[in-house]
């Protein structure tokens, strides 16, 4: 294997070239600043669920529009410009070659940032497909598509140029995420258009939760852990100035994480209306993930075996050390989360928020953190402004993690354990779900001061290396030497099959990759689409009326499934305090699936009829008039807000080219039974006093909400009701 940290120095004539470092610096610029924005965004909405003055009562600022914005903004900025500046600094050096395309390297970099900035402008206005950790709206999915094909070409193209024999293991991640993410990208953004920012996705109910947590479980593997993973093969080598530990490890770790890590998706709809089989695949592939992952920790480590004099010297290995003990960390703790037994405890609670935020607050930002204090003195020739200063930035850093994460766990415990409390008389004891809430808030406070302490070492590191390279110099094209491959290229007698089969030929480790990460995503997807005793249907359940279907697209829209889930699980206690559990049937016109995946209000698939129409108006106006002590922020806006009856007839049409079965023509005669529908909630409301007139976005809602689970009936015929 060739070590990444020597240079070939085979006999013969040196090709000169140069590498590009303004990229680097282009992409590390990129970085702090929308690591900076991402985390400030994170603390508001940290503070919002204990201050829910802090959203502002403005519609684009509420806690559902702004959750999205902040997981964009640090998944997609801040961690996929970090691996773009890793990717562009350590690609050319480990194959002695400049990248293949100049060209593609910059259309990367600006449409990447293009990207990010109509996803500041658009998440925060409210155009969403509700997709976690794929919010952005069909025009951005297609530019994210182009952008990223065009660094990956950028990535094989240098592969095949390359001056080196063999291809270092950080290259087989790299590859990895670009193959992948483009797959799962692909398959999860798949929909139907009826507007420049709106469509409906293309799968409904199960089969686009299946396809969602596939794609969105993955999107952590192979954009938050595989190329990082890269990054750690390459960068700690260097900072330690010490060969990788294992050569063997690398090539079983690499093979084995991609090959598993693909099933693990379904563990995300654990007791959910998922079929059981392929709940049970993704539980047993996330157990079996410990391996492959602690073998990379591991091999990380052990690097530094005989080194910790000079970790507890070097701030940037100790940076590299908390990350790689965090990935660790956050690589047992999700398999255990995929135990039905635990899941059963955790799902819907802040424990899971704390799990993600070990893992991106530890694994991802720390080592940035580290390669950047690393990188930025090479960059611009000039040692480190502060030494201390990138100490205090470690400390701070990690006390904010822990006071972000501790409180999170014990928010996400008692949660649980309040939820499915019963008194000796078998009542639930806390039947009013606002009690589990306030009790959280105090929890809330100290989550929000861990991302404060958190935010200050980000912005201590931000002045640290603004100073270095102000006094440094920018070595924009750096000169470098190497013999051709043609001169150096050898085949020796005994060579190590994986050197011999994959690191010689780029393409067959490229094809070997994509055929490891599509197995499982075939396996498990395609029954759940072709077998139809996978999705049962039910008789009773029909589509929308176009008055609920514009209710449900506002519903979308302000982001009301990042707190609500609609997703009645079978527990005594769950349908003791909401009503039957959900059945895969109920969600077949569902485009696409709202089923949550954290509860900071109650569960919602069965609040239809619950409440009168009066109820639900003054609760979106002020929620606290309904729910003293509530922590959701008004709506006001909605009751003011003329409700776009100009899109009915669009999305009636799409509903149907989706298979719902609407009758042929309905599309022209929607809007007559819409403003029927809201008449008849109007003058409920002003029977309650209320006068408001049938063409505001309030009526949408309304509909929509008292139509929540109210197909199916009981053996009795009496329609289900929450919490009856």
């Amino acid at each position: 294997m060739v070590n990444v940290l020597n240079t070939d120095t085979a006999p013969g004539a040196l090709d000169e070239f140069q590498y590009d470092n303004r990229i680097v610096r282009n992409f590390a610029i990129a970085t702090v600043l929308y690591g900076l924005i991402g985390m400030l965004v994170g603390v508001l909405i940290a503070f919002q669920l204990a201050y829910p003055f802090l959203n502002f009562d403005l519609s684009y600022t509420t806690f559902g529009r702004l959750r999205p914005l902040h997981t964009n903004a640090v998944i997609f900025a801040f961690v996929g410009n970090g691996f773009f500046t890793g990717l562009y600094y350590s690609v050319p050096r480990i194959l002695k070659a400049p990248m293949w395309s100049k060209a593609l390297s910059n259309f990367n970099f600006w449409g990447w940032q293009l990207i990010i900035l109509g996803a500041a402008i658009t998440l925060p206005l409210g155009f969403t497909s509700s997709k976690e950790y794929a919010e952005l709206e069909w025009p951005f999915d297609i530019a994210i598509a182009v952008v990223w094909v065009a660094a990956m070409i950028n990535l094989i193209m240098t592969l095949l140029n390359r001056r080196t024999q063999h291809i270092y293991a950080a290259i087989w991640f790299y590859l990895a995420s670009f193959i992948t993410v483009a797959m799962l990208h692909v398959v999860n953004s798949l929909a139907l258009p009826i507007s420049l920012f709106k469509s409906y996705s293309l799968y409904a109910g199960v089969q686009d939760a299946l396809v969602q947590w596939w794609y969105g479980h993955n999107a952590v593997a192979f954009f938050l852990t595989t190329p990082y993973l890269g990054l750690m093969y390459y960068f700690l080598p260097k900072a330690a100035n010490r060969p990788i530990y294992s050569y063997r490890l690398s090539i079983v770790h690499f093979w084995a994480l991609i090959f598993l890590y693909i099933w693990a998706g379904p563990h995300h709809l654990l007791y959910n209306s998922l079929p059981d089989w392929a709940q049970t695949l993704g539980t047993v592939f996330s157990i079996m993930l410990i391996a492959p992952s602690w073998g990379g920790m591991i091999n990380g480590l052990f690097t530094l075996r005989g080194a910790w004099d000079k970790v507890r010297e070097d701030v940037v290995l100790k940076f590299m050390v908390v990350a790689i003990t965090a990935y660790g960390m956050a690589t047992f703790e999700g398999p255990m989360l995929s135990l039905k037994n635990v899941n059963a405890i955790s799902h819907f609670t802040d424990w899971t928020v704390a799990h993600v935020h070990v893992g991106a607050l530890g694994w991802n930002g720390f080592l940035t953190f580290g390669i950047f204090y690393w990188l930025i003195p090479r960059l611009y020739n000039q040692p480190l402004h502060s030494q201390k200063l990138a100490n205090f930035h470690f400390w701070i850093g990690t006390l904010g993690i822990l006071f972000y994460a501790v409180p999170m766990y014990w928010a996400g415990w008692t949660q649980s354990s309040m939820w499915k409390e019963f008194t000796e008389e078998g009542l639930l004891k806390y039947p009013n779900f606002l009690e589990t809430v306030t009790q959280l808030i105090p929890l809330y406070v100290l989550r929000g001061i861990g991302g404060v302490l958190y935010l200050i070492g980000f912005a201590t590191m931000i002045y640290n290396l603004y100073v270095t390279a102000k006094k440094g110099h920018l070595v924009g094209e750096e000169t470098a030497k190497a013999p051709s491959l043609a001169s150096i290229w050898n085949v020796p007698e005994k060579e190590y099959w994986h050197s011999r089969i994959m690191e010689r030929k780029p393409l067959v480790l490229t094809v070997a990759a994509l055929v490891a990460v599509a197995i499982g995503g075939i396996i498990e997807i395609v029954p759940t689409f072709m077998i139809e005793s996978n999705v049962p249907t039910i008789a009773s359940v029909k589509p929308y009326t176009p008055l609920e279907l514009q209710g449900r697209d506002i519903y979308v829209r302000e982001g009301c499934y990042v707190c609500h889930s609609q997703m009645v699980r079978p527990f005594r206690s769950e349908i003791e305090r909401y009503g039957e559990y959900s059945k895969a049937g109920e969600f077949v016109y569902d485009h696409p699936f709202q089923w949550g995946s954290k509860r900071t209000g109650p569960d919602l698939h069965r609040v239809g009829a619950k409440y009168p129409d009066s109820w639900h108006y003054n609760h979106m106006e002020d929620p606290t008039s309904m729910s003293p002590g509530s922590i959701m922020p008004p709506y006001a806006f909605m009751l003011d807000a003329t409700l776009d009856t100009t899109t009915t007839a669009a999305k009636i049409r799409a509903m149907i080219t989706l298979g719902v079965p609407y009758e042929e023509g309905y599309d022209q005669e929607a809007n007559r039974d819409l403003m029927k529908q809201a008449d008849q909630i109007t003058e409920s409301l002003k029977q309650s006093g209320i006068k408001t007139t049938s063409d505001k976005e309030i009526i949408a809602l309304i509909a929509y909400l008292q139509r929540l689970g109210t197909d199916i009936k009981t053996d009795k015929g009496v329609a289900l009701q929450s919490g009856l």
